[in-house]
Order: C-alpha cells, then structure tokens, then sequence
C-alpha cells in the first residue's frame, strides 16, 4: 500500500514542473556575422513539433528573441533535449555545426550557449 501513496506523490510533484523557459544565447556567432539570429527563430518555429505537428505552436509554446538571445516558452512539457537537437539540427544546415557547440551555460540547465570549438590548442604547441 505505501507504494501507491508515493506513487500519488510522486506524480503531484510531476504536475508542478509543467511549463518551462529556455534560453539560446547566440552572442558570438551572431557578433561575428557567422549567422542570423532570426533565422534560428523561424526555423524554431516552423519545426518545434506540438501535439505531433510542426509549425502548429499556437499557445502552448512562444519563440522570441531580444538582440542575440532566443528564448523559448512553453505552457506544457518541453524536452530541453529536443531544443539542443533542434538547434544542432539548424547549425548543420547552415553548415557551421563544424565550428560551434551546443551547451548549457548555468546550473539549472535552461540556457544554452553557442560557443566555439577550441581549435588554436593544438596550433599553439605546433607554434612553440
């Protein structure tokens, strides 16, 4: 029987997490012209999948940008996981997967960084 209660609890606790905000920060790439930000935001919108179809957000979920931030909300469930893949998924096409990552910048793990590899290590002990 006390599995069934924590099961209950469990499950109340599920229910608080619904909703969630990500944050793509695209600052250095968007500063050094490699891409633009507003293309990122519409291929998010045209390919965030909800209730099994892409493009169709309506309410549930919001994509904005402010300068070089893309922020994400949803009212509903939202894999963190399935953003970073959307976003790896539009570096590919734009063929610029080969010079920056995906990766998230603060502890709570909601804001995503496009940063650089680091390439000049090798080169620099080729140099000395």
């Amino acid at each position: 029987m006390s599995r069934g209660g924590g099961g209950a609890a469990a499950g109340a606790k599920g229910g608080k997490k619904k909703g969630a905000t990500f944050v793509i920060d695209c600052g250095k790439p968007v500063e050094d012209k490699i891409m633009e930000i507003a293309s990122l935001e519409k291929f998010l919108q045209e390919r965030i999948k909800v209730g099994g179809k892409a493009g169709a957000l309506g309410d549930s979920v919001t994509v904005s940008r402010d300068k070089s931030k893309i922020t994400v909300t949803s009212d509903s469930t939202f894999s963190k996981r399935y953003l970073k893949y959307l976003t790896k998924k539009y570096l590919k096409k734009h063929n610029v997967r080969d010079w920056l990552r995906v990766i998230a910048s603060n502890k709570e793990r909601n804001v995503y960084e496009l940063r650089y590899f680091n390439i000049a290590e090798g080169e620099g002990e080729e140099e000395d």
